[in-house]
């Protein structure tokens, strides 16, 4: 009898995986926008956590920064805000992330 083979699974490292994929930015037209900016500073910013591609971060001042190059386009920020302070779209036709895979 053979014996049994152990499975090591890769190793599998989030940053190198979102650098085989390419964003192409729509200049001047953000496909996500924060509705009132003074709302983000009283809320616990889940945005900030649950953004797999961290377009999110919370500033010095207890606001949000949002950068939308590099956004998968997963839609959870607008999930998981408690005040639907997200105003998301899709990106215009042609924009936005461009998988390599898929």
């Amino acid at each position: 009898m053979n014996a049994p083979v152990e499975f090591i699974p890769p190793r599998i490292n989030v940053e190198e995986k979102l650098f085989q994929d390419r964003y192409r930015v729509d200049v001047g037209r953000p496909h996500i926008q924060v509705r009132d900016p003074q709302a983000c500073k009283h809320c616990a910013k889940p945005c900030a956590v649950c953004c797999p591609a961290g377009c999110w971060s919370v500033t010095e001042q207890g606001g949000i920064d949002l950068v939308v190059d590099g956004c998968l386009e997963c839609g959870t920020c607008r999930l998981v805000c408690d005040h639907d302070n997200v105003d998301w779209n899709y990106p215009r036709g042609g924009f936005g992330i461009l998988f390599k895979f898929g």
